[in-house]
């Protein structure tokens, strides 16, 4: 082999070596699929959303996002996260399965198995909520920190937990949404709106449905001063005295549509301090349940971001 062959080759492995590693993201929800092309480091280079149709149209379009860059530069893995809920278990026949969802035609679908026929490459799959979490500990509001909890509070109420670092599956994913609470003693009338809890669970007592349903109008609409939110504080205040009991979180994040009411968080610190009654000596001032008791600091980029680094701990 020639001395300028030999340089040439040289050249191109060391091009191949150093080339940056591109990792794809996908949020699937209830309404739309967000994709996002990232470097290693986070770093979004190209982002998509489609509307969540029927599985096969949808599917199609993320795996059509992803591959049409594949032909230039090939995913070196992909991180989805997704609504579910969701066959969480790797050595379970249907994992990467949606299970019983109210999403019409989405009960069953198989969301991993089509993109890592379409792309080749690893595949990492997980709840949207634990992906939140993952962003919000890599870049948000949990980052430095090893033990978290994460509540979203919207259409439905999902939560996660990370525990030294580690998010934590069981038999399936945490449904902190669907814990059973007490009733609040203005709150007995209510039927609730959980299919299968009525009023018993979190999520048919403090989802947004739920305030809807009880009140009459969405929770958006109603002022501050509404009876709504002192009720609502409390129920969120049992969950979060919960999580810190059983669990012991470093930060509880709470996010969500729900918790767009900027009055909501000192409600909810205040009446969470009146339940833990000075009981854990790390939570004893209103300036220790600030710190404990917050929004993501991402936003609506937590599950986006969270499946990047989702991508990532495929490899």
């Amino acid at each position: 082999m020639s001395s300028a062959n030999r340089t040439s080759n040289a050249l191109k492995t060391s091009m191949a070596v150093s080339e940056p590693k591109l990792f794809g993201a996908v949020e699937g929800g209830g309404t739309k699929f967000v994709c996002a092309l990232c470097t290693e480091d986070g770093s979004v280079l190209e982002e998509a959303t489609f509307p969540t149709e029927a599985p096969d149209r949808t599917l199609g379009a993320v795996a059509g996002f992803f591959r049409d860059h594949a032909a230039t530069r090939p995913l070196t893995a992909l991180g989805v996260g997704c609504f579910g809920p969701v066959d969480l278990n790797k050595e379970s026949p249907t994992w990467g399965h949606i299970t019983a969802t109210p999403k019409p035609g989405w009960s069953g679908t198989s969301v991993a198995r089509p993109l890592i026929d379409a792309l080749d490459c690893p595949v990492l799959f997980d709840t949207d909520v634990n992906c939140a979490l993952l962003g919000e500990a890599a870049l948000g509001a949990g980052k430095g920190l090893r033990d978290i909890a994460y509540v979203t509070i919207g259409t439905g109420i999902g939560g996660s937990v990370m525990a030294g670092g580690h998010i934590v599956h069981g038999a399936m994913h945490p449904e902190l949404g669907h814990m059973l609470v007490p009733r609040h003693t203005e709150d007995m009338a209510f039927d609730g709106s959980c299919r299968f809890h009525g009023g018993a669970c979190l999520e048919g007592l403090a989802a947004g449905p739920a305030l809807a349903a009880r009140w009459g109008t969405p929770g958006q609409l109603l002022p501050p001063e509404h009876p709504a939110w002192g009720i609502e504080a409390d129920y969120l205040a049992t969950l979060c005295a919960t999580l810190s009991l059983i669990l012991s979180p470093e930060r509880i994040i709470l996010g969500g549509g729900v918790m767009q009411q900027d009055h909501l968080f000192p409600r909810v610190r205040t009446a969470l301090k009146e339940k833990l009654a000075g009981y854990l000596p790390h939570l004893q001032t209103a300036a220790d349940f600030e710190t404990y008791v917050v929004p993501p600091a991402l936003g609506q980029r937590a599950g986006i971001l969270g499946a990047w680094k989702l991508a990532v701990h495929a490899l």
